[in-house]
């Protein structure tokens, strides 16, 4: 009830700037649609894993943290999502603010806008919770580099994050959210309290969620390059009219599983809230199980059969295809000579591999592991395409993996 409020205050604030339907003359109802998100972890997790560390709490005190995001496609309004999902306790942010980037930690102060949430320009999460922030007039570019600022006073335990960012944030002392610049500012490539943003918009628009583990986040690509398999993906359909509007987020989370909590909750338990969850969602692209494999092989109690995780495909497909959405399935990336490599655990891939191609319930397959093996030693990664730890690829292996798809099937 209190969403329904929001979205319809949001169409009587945007009808300066769009019609929100009603007549002939109008592009259709105003509705949002995601334009860049990131999937929400526990900082403080245990990992149950040899040799893993020990989680160090983070805190934020009388500090503001300025994050920079690459979105997918443009707006004239949009909105932003914090989140607190894993938090123990409340956290207060306050004078959220949203500007253009200028590289670094520098925006474009011209741009510099308020964020509100409740007509408030300060907001406290309880532990648990998320907020959309109220409507924001902005104008946004596609692929367009934005900073976030918000400003913690009281000591704050990081709980709520995503640690593979890719990008790097800025966190700065004192209540700065506005300062067109935070020389000295310590910096870090993790989101955190930030989950979502999304334009609103009258025009017909696919939103394509990217669904996984590090290979979708991104993992040994460079940072600040924006070079996951996603944007590569992204970058081809903007560049295609015939494709239509499209709007491709992330949703990757690295080390991410479809049976096991850690590292991230399990897929197949966050799988509605990060894909149907996300606003204006059409299509999704599942590429997640070499975890499930690999962990499996280095924790026992942990081990999973190929079965266990096409069942785990084979509901998450259910879903998606029960909530309106195509559903795209990615084979399994090679993996040997990787850190959790076992002869067994390749066997289970194969089948895993196979399942998926022979698939009929999916809407397609995009056969990654074709793409990125190295045609003389099938299971290993290309050397061209491997980032050095032969599971991650390099910036041409994603590049390799974003050309892989068909933009035909979303024409």
């Amino acid at each position: 009830m209190i969403q329904h409020r929001k979205d319809l205050v949001a169409c009587f604030f945007l009808s300066a700037l769009v019609q929100c339907g009603g007549d002939d003359t109008a592009a259709g109802p105003t509705r949002w649609v995601a334009t860049w998100e990131a999937a929400q972890q526990d900082y403080n997790e245990v990992i149950p894993f040899p040799q893993a560390p020990k989680p160090v709490a983070q805190m934020v005190k009388d500090q503001t943290i300025r994050q920079i995001v690459h979105t997918s496609i443009r707006g004239t309004g949009l909105r932003i999502k914090l989140s607190n999902r894993f938090g123990k306790a409340p956290v207060t942010m306050a004078n959220v603010r949203i500007a253009r980037s200028t590289g670094g930690a520098s925006i474009d102060a011209s741009s510099d806008r308020s964020v509100t949430f409740d007509r408030a320009t300060t907001t406290t999460l309880p532990a648990g919770a998320d907020a959309w922030s109220d409507l924001v007039s902005f104008d946004t570019a596609t692929n367009a580099d934005l900073a976030v600022s918000f400003y913690i006073q009281a000591e704050t335990q990081v709980a709520s994050d995503h640690s593979t960012a890719l990008q790097t944030n800025y966190v700065g002392a004192g209540n700065i959210v506005s300062a067109p610049t935070m020389d000295g500012a310590a910096t870090s490539t993790s989101y955190r309290w930030l989950a979502g943003i999304d334009v609103a918009t009258t025009e017909a628009t696919k939103v394509v969620v990217a669904f996984g583990d590090s290979i979708t986040d991104g993992f040994a690509s460079t940072v600040d390059a924006n070079h996951r398999w996603s944007n590569y993906l992204d970058h081809r359909l903007q560049m295609d009219p015939a494709v239509g509007r499209v709007s491709v987020v992330n949703a990757g989370i690295s080390g991410n599983r479809w049976l096991h909590d850690v590292i991230g909750p399990n897929g197949s338990g966050r799988f509605e809230r990060d894909v149907l969850g996300t606003s204006g969602a059409t299509h999704a692209i599942l590429l997640l199980g070499i975890n499930d494999i690999g962990f499996g092989a280095m924790v026992s109690s942990q081990a999973v059969s190929a079965e266990q995780i096409t069942g785990s495909i084979d509901a998450a497909i259910a879903k998606g295809k029960q909530a309106g959405l195509k559903v795209y399935l990615g084979t399994l990336l090679p993996f040997k000579g990787a850190l959790y490599y076992t002869d067994a655990g390749e066997a289970d891939r194969q089948s895993v591999n196979t399942w998926i191609r022979a698939n009929k319930n999916a809407d397609g397959v995009i056969d990654f592991d074709q793409v990125t093996r190295d045609p003389a030693d099938l299971p290993v990664l290309l050397a061209a395409y491997d980032s050095g730890d032969h599971l991650h690829p390099s910036d041409a292996g994603y590049q390799a993996m974003g050309n892989a798809v068909d933009v035909n099937t979303l024409k």
